[in-house]
């Protein structure tokens, strides 16, 4: 195995290199779980690295969205430049599920678009997991998310050696029943083409353009060569070539024989369930639906929505989780689990979410009993697949810590940062106390942001300050995500002075140029002034050596209590090691480049849509209909608040108080 090397010009520094002996230590004492608690800005990314290299384990790291993946995706590639670092995300540019609603007997048929480039390192990553031990995988959640299965995928590569017999016909029906397609005009990834003698194959999980050619003398393989698809340069000379699947779910057709007898069988049966009830309808519709279907799958060894027969074709029980990401390691990996107080709840939530979908596609004859085995895993058995895993976070939930052997902080940055001065002031006065701070600010070339409660207010006061010739702007989820870029970038570069909105923290960004943080109405209950809400938009301001948040507020609330005394206890530790080491705190400098990643979904897009479908199946001047569906916006917002999406959970919010004005309470 080739051993994971970090490639960096800095060493570990302040307190990371006690918290990669002690997490490195637990993990080899056999640790199911471990916490690493590192304050923003003390360079958790790379501890972590430092901590696989010192394990030398395969690893999979979780993070709960696309943007921060992307982000540590980077990251770990620059660290691990000779290393398989993959990326394993949602291949979805856009994606509306199957769906029924019975109140308006309306069917939505599932809509997707699928991104070639991350369908390519999606199968990156399953392939560097089956040649490879120096393997880091960067995931969402969908890596909890039902995937082909390993042992099947395994057994169905192409193997050829060179010097070895090879009929050409044969050879092309073997790399067709793995999913590849004939293209003898253009080699596109996932093709191959025929030309004489020569067989050229374009594996879809090549990271860069690179594809092989099989050359023949007569019927023997005389030459197995790598080369560039685009220069037709050749890179290597191979003795012999495997050639995995070109999509995960690939189903040998003896097997594919015996599914389509298993899916038949169970619609006969559900077909004579539902008429002994009465549903003549769901019954005809089920049976001329899976009927479809199997005369598909028997015909093109494919049908749309395949993978709802996922159970049946993989002669699973019922009720057996399905094969995933996490399936694919080796038993001894090590997990990383980033803001892990967002990701883990998210991943407990993924199975009830996905099965109240289904049942009732279920209920109305749309699909099959056995569609609900098409399914991410429970939390249960996700945590049955871990081997050891350590939870980063910089606030950790009780649940972390309680399970956890040892929680490891790291408080100190490496730059001699401090966590931020706060301050509590009344809300008397406030615009005026807060234009004062910005003007100071400005003065020092340095930015601020505001931190409000609700967009209109957000949009009021951008209005207001613009009035009073400062350079504002809001961000909020009704933003088009380029439009964020380009506003996070105005900022970092001083075209804007001041950033207002709801909740800065979901941008997953650094922004050293802040050295003010205004929190208006800080003492106010709920999810946006929560203890992990504050102490996470505190740290926003450790960044800048002049850090300084100030919470406008006329009470102290216990979370405030408890944020600013957690803040004092870090910043006391921190003070003290700069003295005793003799360390000048010094502002981070970054270059203003893009700081998000391309998203073209983001929460709210997936909110609109949720709220779309139930708006349609509602009828708002019928109590009983409008109080429900209030009801299941409400669900929607604890959950969202439960994760710390906060834009997300406001969105819901705003609907709420909208219908609530425009209908009554």
């Amino acid at each position: 195995m080739r051993k994971f090397v970090v490639h960096s010009q800095f060493e570990p520094a302040g307190d990371q290199v006690q918290a990669i002996e002690k997490l490195a230590d637990g993990f080899f004492r056999g640790d199911k779980y471990q916490t690493l608690k590192g304050v923003t800005g003390s360079g958790k990314t790379f501890t972590m690295a430092k901590i696989i290299e010192a394990v030398q384990r395969p690893t999979l790291i979780i993070s709960h969205n696309k943007t921060l993946s992307a982000q540590l995706y980077r990251e770990f590639k620059s660290f691990f430049p000779e290393n398989a670092v993959e990326y394993f995300v949602s291949y979805y540019d856009y994606y509306q599920p199957e769906a029924y609603v019975p109140a308006r007997d309306l069917y939505i048929e599932k809509d997707a678009s699928i991104n070639k480039e991350i369908d390519k390192l999606r199968l990156a990553a399953t392939y560097a997991l089956m040649e490879r031990r120096d393997v880091i995988i960067v995931a969402t959640v969908s890596c909890i998310y039902g995937l082909g299965m390993p042992d099947l995928y395994k057994e169905m590569r192409v193997h050829i050696e060179k010097g070895a017999f090879l009929n050409i016909k044969e050879f092309a029906a073997k790399l067709v029943s793995v999913q590849y397609e004939r293209n003898d005009m253009v080699l596109e990834r996932g093709n191959f083409r025929i030309k004489g003698d020569t067989i050229e194959i374009f594996p879809p999980y090549m990271e860069t353009d690179q594809a092989y050619r099989v050359q023949l003398d007569f019927d023997e393989i005389s030459k197995i060569r790598r080369f560039n698809v685009i220069t037709g340069d050749v890179i290597e000379d191979l003795d012999e070539l495997q050639l995995y699947p070109a999509k995960h779910f690939v189903v040998p057709k003896d097997m594919l024989d015996l599914a389509t007898e298993r899916i038949l069988s169970e619609m006969n049966e559900r077909v004579e369930e539902l008429n002994a009830k009465g549903k003549i309808l769901e019954a005809q519709r089920l049976k001329t639906r899976t009927t479809y279907d199997v005369e598909m799958m028997k015909e093109m060894g494919y049908c749309s929505g395949i993978e709802n027969y996922s159970g049946p074709i993989s002669g699973r029980q019922r009720g057996m989780p399905p094969a995933t990401l996490l399936h694919y390691f080796p038993d001894d990996f090590l997990c990383l689990i980033d803001e892990a107080h967002v990701t883990v709840p998210q991943i407990g939530a993924m199975y009830e979410g996905d099965r109240s979908r289904k049942q009732n596609l279920i209920d109305f004859g749309f699909r099959l009993p056995s569609a609900l085995d098409n399914r991410p895993l429970k939390a249960d058995e996700f945590t049955a697949k871990m081997n050891q895993v350590i939870y980063v976070t910089a606030t950790p939930r009780k649940e972390e810590v309680k399970q956890s052997s040892q929680v490891v902080e790291q408080l100190i940055r490496p730059t001699g940062l401090l966590d931020p001065i706060i301050e509590v002031r009344p809300t008397e006065g406030q615009m005026q106390d807060i234009y004062c701070e910005v003007k100071e600010r400005i003065e020092r070339k340095e930015r601020s942001l505001i931190l409000t409660l609700t967009k209109k207010m957000a949009e009021d006061l951008t209005d207001y300050l613009s009035e009073l010739n400062l350079k504002a702007k809001y961000i909020h989820s009704e933003i088009d995500t380029f439009e964020r870029v380009e506003i996070l970038k105005s900022l970092r570069s001083g075209e804007i002075d001041v950033l207002i909105g709801i909740n800065l923290l979901r941008e997953g960004i650094d922004l050293p140029e802040v050295s003010f943080i205004a929190i208006l109405d800080a003492d106010k209950i709920g999810f946006l002034r929560s203890t992990t809400s504050l102490i996470q938009i505190i740290g926003r301001a450790a960044r800048n050596a002049e850090g300084k948040v100030v919470m406008y507020a006329d009470r102290m609330s216990d979370a405030m209590k408890e944020a600013i005394d957690e803040t004092k206890r870090r910043r006391a530790i921190q003070e003290a090691y700069n003295r005793e080491h003799n360390i000048t705190p010094k502002t981070i400098s970054k270059a203003v480049e893009d700081i998000l990643v391309r998203e073209r979904i983001d929460a709210e897009e997936n909110a609109g849509v949720e709220i779309g479908v139930l708006e349609k199946a509602t009828n708002m001047f019928d109590d009983k209909q409008r109080r429900k569906y209030i009801e299941s916006l409400k669900k929607q917002m604890e959950e969202c608040a439960e994760h710390l999406d906060y834009e997300q959970a406001a969105f819901y919010r705003d609907k709420i108080i909208e219908l609530q004005n425009k209908y009554g309470k």
